[in-house]
């Protein structure tokens, strides 16, 4: 991490979270000078990106990981998907997706949130290009006269001001710094909150992840170290004080009716939080000089585990645009509105993709209309039969359909 206190940068990245730092680490082989600012000082409980919680990577990610040169390190604290069963609770209809009928080791990776942000930051305090102002945040931003002024506030109170030819917003679903763009984005309270933990399950996963849908919402279950599973209960926002605020015997009981016993008794519940469910989509990605990506841009519900990959691809696809407008000229302006214009058309059809599955699936097992209950039920026994519905649907779930970006393909940027 570069110690120099200089004011002018190539471009400047508001959010250090997953997305932001794994931007400027991508970014770092093209020899920019990059600037992250990040209002949360890293250790603090409170910083939302590198918690508990647990994050399917999707192979795509991995790819990128590797291409990265970070995988070694993911790796090792990583817990590979080879199967994935979906199930209605207490109805007939099951799927089933597995990593061998895909000619592929795994379907994905589990890993802890903070074991991610340990990498990250590692990496990024060996990122000679990087300068992270850490606590700062964004306060105001002016995108005229050729270049974009983005003032930042620090913990002393004091203000300065970065220069840069790009902007790139990676500050969450909440971004405080969209609206300063102009951008507008559109919000849907789903009515639901995650309560995310860890248990321990009498029989092993055996590297299942398992998402069953209940009259609630739905209810995944991940493999992790330890022969540990991870979960993601999703639970009405009326009943989750009442739920969160159970003592660990009486959650196990609730969490093991909605679940079931496929997986025998569940034990030893580990820390728990809570979380709000919601829907955030901008109503465009560009601005001047400026760009949006990860939850800035689209923040989904985590019923298929897309979000972070989602945003994944976002920084692999403008990393692509950046490397190709550089390869042609050295000199080129990263501002650019051709350039600009390339990733949002690039980026449009998956992010749109992904919000309506994501979405869809929400809305249509959160249902109970009986004819819609009985054609869900027989959709996913035809998801097994109909022949290549399952391959065209895993494909996604690994982030492998359409136009990849050369990092998503593991190819780096040098």
């Amino acid at each position: 991490m570069s110690d120099s206190r200089d004011t002018q940068y190539d471009i400047v990245i508001a959010g250090g979270g997953m997305i932001g730092a794994s931007l400027a680490l991508a970014l770092e082989p093209l020899g920019l000078r990059i600037a992250v600012v990040e209002a949360v000082a890293r250790g603090e409980s409170r910083q939302p990106s590198f918690d508990d919680r647990s994050t399917a990577l999707s192979r795509s990610t991995q790819r990128m990981f590797e291409a990265m040169g970070l995988w070694d390190e993911v790796i090792s604290a990583a817990t590979p998907i080879r199967r994935i069963h979906v199930s209605d609770r207490g109805r007939f209809g099951f799927s089933h997706i597995d990593a061998s009928q895909q000619g592929v080791d795994a379907l994905g990776f589990v890993v802890i949130n903070r074991v991610l942000g340990d990498v990250l930051q590692s990496a990024l305090a060996n990122a000679g290009s990087v300068d992270v102002r850490c606590p700062a945040r964004v306060v105001d931003v002016d995108t005229g006269g050729g270049f974009a002024n983005v003032r930042i506030e620090e913990t002393d109170g004091g203000y300065q001001d970065l220069g840069c030819q790009l902007l790139v917003a990676a500050d969450g679903s909440n971004s405080a710094l969209r609206p300063m763009l102009g951008i507008c984005a559109t919000k849907t309270d789903y009515g639901q909150h995650a309560v995310i933990g860890n248990v321990l399950p009498e029989k092993p996963l055996d590297n299942c992840a398992y998402e069953r849908f209940t009259d609630q919402g739905p209810l995944a279950l991940l493999p992790v170290a330890d022969d540990r599973a991870a979960f993601v209960w999703t639970v009405s926002s009326h009943d989750v004080d009442r739920v969160f605020g159970l003592d660990d015997e009486a959650f196990l009981d609730e969490l093991q009716t909605a679940f079931g016993y496929r997986l025998g008794r569940l034990s030893r519940v580990g820390k728990r939080a809570a979380y709000p469910l919601s829907l955030t989509k901008a109503l465009r990605l560009t601005a001047e000089r400026s760009v949006l990506v990860g939850n800035s841009a689209h923040g989904l519900h985590p019923v298929a585990a897309q979000g972070f990959n989602l945003g994944m691809r976002d920084v692999a696809a403008l990393c692509d645009c950046i490397a190709d407008a550089r390869s042609a000229y050295p000199s080129a302006d990263l501002g650019d509105p051709d350039l600009l214009a390339r990733y949002a058309q690039w980026r449009r059809d998956d992010q749109g993709k992904l919000v309506r599955l994501t979405d869809g699936i929400v809305r249509l097992f959160g249902s109970s209309n009986p004819p819609l209950r009985a054609a869900r039920n027989i959709g996913m026994l035809g998801f097994d039969v109909v022949p290549g519905v399952r391959s065209l649907f895993a494909k996604h779930m690994m982030g492998l359909a359409g136009r990849l970006p050369r990092l998503s393909r593991g190819v780096p940027l040098r």
